[in-house]
């Protein structure tokens, strides 16, 4: 049987990245770009004003006082034609172009504007030193054309999706989201709009999963219950496994009708692992329809395709991973958690794959029993004294109520111990 970080790394070395496809930008938060962005243009691509103020020369102004005629008014978007000479000066808007002969820019709340005629003079006191370029913002000081400002590799937030956007960017080549199918199995399952009759139970962990995969930025297709009739079973597999992934719950255990394993072995599924050290989740099972080798090369080349949930163009389909997660709510939900997020960012070209841990400090004494590891629905919260964490209380895999409390996983690894108030643990927030 694997401990959890075997696991881990036997999903690792059983999968690689996606291939790249083209998307609008404004479809990319939450992908990894495939190709570096490099700027087509210096930006800004002129010098400009970063204050609404008064363009002038910044010898005009002396011990930060000067009485300079307004010339001219140039806004954002605009241009002025007009070059300043000695004690003039152009009114400016933010983001404008600095005219011609200007080299600094005085705020205007250090001025005043008066008018004789039909001359504008404004005053400046209490201005202070103007040095040359006050207020400026040079051409390319941000960024040169030719520079690399998003590295493949990145995953996209709101302020890659800016920077992209101002170079021009309208669409953009990332490693593709899998799609992820999503089968539960049992006679016991009925629709969660449904009441459960006599030994029936509502199918909770479809809706729980496909949410959890959404969370992680894939796209859950929902195949719906396939009853525990192995030609059945064996049919609703072979469908999930036009997908990237396919995620079985129930059937994995060792019970009469946990006929999981089979079906997937005669679907041509081949098992990397069955049952691994944790609780919850041991039962969880691991394959994959074609072994491939990590070290292959991806070729970062663009490939077309349509986003949606139910199937896309592709030049050749890869291979699909298949989990069996254990039946039991919180042991699938603390499986996807654990394994099927591994398996997405890795797909999607995250790094790291592996989930990352904190630490925390216990804010009462817990007992851990038996000789898992155990991954326990907890309460985590970041004070001004570092992490603590507060396992909350929980009856098994069964109680999956528990977790609607809990927004950790708090990590007990050493068998039949008691762990004082403030012993530090690893902690995996959700």
């Amino acid at each position: 049987m694997l401990t959890v970080p075997e696991a881990l790394e036997s999903i690792i070395r059983h999968s690689s990245r996606l291939e790249p496809m083209r998307v609008p930008l404004a479809e990319g938060l939450g992908l990894v770009l495939a190709r570096d962005a490099i700027s087509d243009l210096d930006s800004p691509p002129f010098d400009k004003a970063l204050m609404d103020g008064y363009a002038l020369r910044s010898a005009d102004v002396r011990e930060g006082a000067a009485r300079l005629r307004v010339v001219d008014e140039v806004l954002a978007g605009q241009t002025s034609r007009r070059t300043i000479q000695s004690g003039d000066a152009i009114r400016i808007m933010t983001g404008a172009p600095i005219p011609a002969g200007a080299d600094a820019v005085v705020q205007v709340e250090r001025t005043q504007l008066e008018t004789t005629g039909t001359q504008q003079i404004v005053t400046i006191t209490n201005a202070g030193q103007v040095p040359p370029g006050r207020n400026i913002m040079k051409r390319a000081e941000s960024l040169s054309a030719g520079t690399c400002v998003v590295p493949a590799g990145r995953r996209l937030r709101a302020q890659e999706i800016g920077a992209l956007a101002e170079l021009g960017q309208s669409r953009i080549s990332v490693i593709r989201a899998p799609r992820v199918a999503i089968l539960a199995t049992g006679d016991e399952l009925v629709p969660i709009d449904e009441v459960p009759g006599p030994g029936q139970i509502r199918n909770s962990n479809e809706m729980m999963l496909a949410a959890q995969v959404r969370q992680m930025g894939a796209h859950p297709v929902m195949l719906g219950v396939a009853r525990d009739k192995p030609d059945e079973l064996l049919a609703r597999i072979r469908q999930g496994l036009e997908y990237d992934v396919l995620l079985l719950s129930g059937g994995v255990s060792a019970g009469k009708l946990d006929l999981v394993p089979a079906a997937l072995e005669a679907a041509g599924v081949q098992q990397v692992f069955h049952k691994v050290q944790v609780k919850p989740g041991q039962p969880l099972w691991f394959g994959t329809n074609r072994i491939e080798s990590v070290e292959r090369s991806h070729s970062l080349g663009e490939m077309r395709c349509y986003v949606n949930t139910g199937g896309m163009e592709s030049e050749e389909s890869g291979p699909c991973r298949v989990f069996g997660l254990p039946g039991n709510p919180v042991s699938s939900m603390v499986c996807c958690e654990l394994f099927v997020g591994t398996l997405i960012r890795r797909l999607m070209g995250i790094e790291p794959a592996i989930p990352q841990t904190f630490r925390g400090s216990l804010t009462r004494e817990h007992f851990h029993g038996g000789n898992r590891p155990t991954y326990h629905p907890a309460r985590w919260e970041w004070t001004d004294y570092g992490g603590r964490v507060e396992p909350v209380t929980w009856k098994g895999s069964a109680d999956l109520s528990a977790t609607v409390a809990a927004n950790a996983l708090a990590i007990f690894t050493e068998p039949d111990r008691l762990y004082p108030a403030d012993s530090v643990i690893d902690v995996l927030v959700w």
